[in-house]
């Protein structure tokens, strides 16, 4: 059956302008990390696509290496932009990344100029683009030259392989490095992609102020912890979790009696707002307009259509944010 976009899909997402550019981004956005790769179901990733778009989310998020195996979620993504999407390429902002391994050698890891261009050329290949809307270097790189790396970045912007560009997990002195050589080349720094949420805070020693100082947007990924931010583990690990697998992200271990405490505090606050865990998770991050997107992940579609309610009840009274921190930090409430 063909596919066909909700003609309704703006009405119920929230669209945030990214830094002091003129691109504006969905509060949600979806990331293909993981159940979009050559080992996953392809007809569950290409539902997850289409009802995010149905939704509102018009960002979609990949890197060279995601997979498994490596590749394969862009190939997959390539796949449903060429047999759904494909009339409605101008309403998208897709992005990628390259930083991390990808072929053997010399050439295929970091950041140097030889790898982020091959990159891209492998990424615009795989998903028969011309171009992406955005292009990150993936993490920072300790022995290539930043302005080479920055370089890389400006060159494929000019040769139109690229809009925007954007970093990935720098910290506050490296992204206001990155920021200022992007700046003098002549191509900005649209936006920052940190890891970010409740449980994962250290964006705040800086990097955030660094970023609204010179007018560069932010999307956090992982906003529910890896999953540990919603309802999944209260009880326990289920069977089919993450952190029942083989999975290097999330472990059983990691999951102990203290940090159920203050999930299931959590928990409680987010049920007397009316809200999923998760839902509440993400608007906590939004809050205070300093993070543009929120960069989710999902399994199933219900997960998306639960994390788009976030939107509904997205402010937070004083009393509820300095309860989020008693909660966090651990400290014994008063009766």
């Amino acid at each position: 059956m063909t596919y066909t976009a909700s003609k309704e899909r703006y009405a119920s997402m929230q669209y945030n302008r990214c830094g002091r550019s003129g691109l504006m981004l969905p509060a949600i956005s979806l990331g293909l990390w993981h159940n979009f790769g050559g080992t996953d179901c392809f007809e569950n990733g290409r539902a997850l696509v289409q009802r995010a778009f149905d939704l509102g989310i018009t960002h979609f998020d990949l890197a060279n290496n995601y997979g498994p195996p490596p590749g394969s979620a862009e190939i997959n993504f390539g796949r449903i932009l060429k047999e759904d999407l494909a009339p409605y390429r101008d309403e998208l902002i897709i992005s990628t990344k390259a930083g991390y391994t990808m072929w053997p050698g010399p050439y295929g890891d970091w950041g140097s100029k030889k790898y982020l261009v091959s990159s891209l050329d492998q990424s615009l290949r795989r998903m028969g683009l011309d171009y992406v809307d955005i292009f990150y270097h993936h993490r920072p790189d300790p022995r290539t030259p930043l302005e080479e790396t920055m370089a890389a970045l400006d060159l494929l912007v000019r040769q139109g392989k690229a809009l925007y560009v954007g970093l990935s997990n720098y910290k506050a002195e490296q992204a206001k490095a990155a920021i200022q050589i992007l700046k003098e080349l002549g191509t900005p720094c649209l936006i920052h992609q940190p890891r970010y949420s409740m449980l994962d805070r250290w964006v705040e020693d800086g990097l955030l102020e660094v970023l609204e100082e010179e007018g560069v947007g932010s999307i956090a990924f992982s906003p529910l912890a890896k999953g540990l931010l919603t309802s999944k583990y209260l009880k326990g690990i289920p069977a089919d979790s993450r952190a029942a697998g083989p999975s290097v992200f999330l472990k059983a271990e990691d999951i102990n009696e203290p940090l159920l405490i203050k999930l299931r505090a959590l928990q409680d606050l987010a049920l007397e707002r009316g809200q999923t865990l998760a839902q509440m998770a993400l608007a906590w991050v939004l809050r205070g307009d300093r993070i543009t997107s929120v960069l989710i992940g999902a399994s199933k579609v219900s997960q998306i259509d639960d994390c788009v309610g976030a939107l509904k009840r997205s402010k937070f009274s004083p009393e509820e944010l300095e309860l989020i921190e008693i909660i966090l930090s651990g400290s014994e409430q008063d009766e």
